[in-house]
């Protein structure tokens, strides 16, 4: 009963993580007219954010040994709403861009300690639901944010609202404390755990080949996110408001389809989950390669069910990659590879779109997409034969 209460704690805390996600976007065209800035200096705060990101990814793992999954994901999502109080609060550019480290920081930490305890604790199901879950909260944030503008009150409520709950989940939080179990021996310094992440790299079959398959997949997840619309209006002349019912099909596909490949676990193998999520992108893309308009739904809800299991899929197989010891520093150079992904590749496709246009973008992604498929495949490999 405790273990059940504890994951729905840990459900609430990826809603909660994925809510300030998408909320920058939403909220920006009211925003940068308030602070008197360019429209793209959004980019500098997400920038800003997900260095911060990829920072606390890194070093999640020295914190978790010390302090444990509990006391890192309550301090971390305290962090978060801070600063997403003092948003609500804030009037400068400047002051908003100070606020975008803290954010960054709570929340790689978060996303580390949740994804490792769950991959220790829990079976393969609940790592799928659990990222089902953080599409909730990337879903449910630019909702609250619309409501208020909607209702033509400030942007700055939308912040309030939104630091509101996560100060409400840090309650919750701090009183269920006493439910989480700390594996003492994964931990245990005597066990050799005292490696550094540059002697983990070296030492590790296979964790070069993770971290770029982790790398990639975000590269797919996020550039596919941001450019598809692009790709609809530009090169398949949709209209803006059709390109983004496309986009959110999309990730209803994402949310959708780790819902149903938890299901799918009693099934397949995360091994097995991953192959066939990388099989569907496949598909989804040579829809999307089609001259076809008919083709496009379908290849756009595709891609989206195909990237759905591999991400909750590749986390969960984790400790047995690379053993539990080591599981929590692994997974935060995992996710810090991730937040690499997300930060520049979209960014480039940007500029490479500048010169060879929107319709690269399924080769762009394809690329991508293969390189990820033989990485896996080495990476099974070498780590099949360690278990061996």
């Amino acid at each position: 009963m405790k273990k059940l209460l504890l994951l729905l704690i840990i459900y609430l805390a990826f809603i909660s993580l994925g809510l300030p996600d998408a909320l920058l976007g939403s909220a920006w065209p009211a925003m940068f007219e308030y602070l008197n800035v360019p429209a793209d200096y959004a980019g500098i705060i997400s920038m800003i954010v997900a260095a911060g990101t990829v920072v606390s990814s890194l070093f999640s793992g020295h914190l978790i040994q010390k302090f444990g999954e509990a006391k890192v994901t309550t301090f971390s999502v305290l962090l978060t709403a801070l600063a997403l109080m003092g948003f609500a609060y804030s009037h400068h550019f400047l002051f908003l861009c100070l606020l975008a480290i803290p954010l960054g920081l709570g929340a790689g930490s978060v996303d580390a300690a949740l994804n490792n305890y769950v991959a220790l604790h829990y079976q393969a199901r609940h790592m799928n639901w659990l990222h089902s879950f953080w599409g909730v909260g990337a879903a449910l944030g630019p909702m609250i944010m619309a409501s208020y503008l909607a209702k033509g009150e400030s942007w700055t409520q939308g912040y309030h609202t939104v630091a509101w709950i996560q100060i409400s989940l840090v309650i919750i939080l701090v009183i269920s404390i006493p439910l989480w179990t700390k594996k003492q021996a994964s931990y245990d310094t005597t066990q050799g755990n005292s490696k550094n992440l540059f002697t983990l790299l070296k030492t590790a079959p296979g964790l070069k080949q993770a971290l770029f398959i982790f790398f990639c997949y975000c590269t797919i997840e996020a550039t596919f996110g941001l450019w598809g619309a692009s790709f609809l209006v530009f090169e398949k002349g949709f209209a803006a408001d059709q390109a983004a019912r496309l986009v959110s099909l999309y990730y209803v596909g994402i949310t959708a389809g780790r819902m149903f490949s938890g299901f799918m676990t009693a099934y397949f193998t995360n091994r097995q989950l991953v192959y066939l999520g990388q099989g569907i992108i496949a598909i989804g893309l040579v829809l999307l390669f089609m001259p076809y308009n008919a083709t496009l739904l379908p290849g756009f809800l595709l891609v989206g069910l195909g990237c759905a299991p591999i991400f909750p899929s590749l986390l969960h197989e984790t400790p047995v990659n690379f053993g539990e010891t080591h599981s929590h520093k692994i997974m935060g150079m995992q996710m810090a590879s991730a937040y690499v992904g997300i930060t520049l590749m979209p960014f480039l496709f940007g500029k490479i779109s500048t010169m060879l246009g929107y319709a690269s973008l399924v080769s762009f992604l394809g690329i991508f997409l293969l390189l990820m498929a033989f990485l896996t495949r080495v990476l099974f490999q070498k780590t099949g034969k360690k278990m061996a």
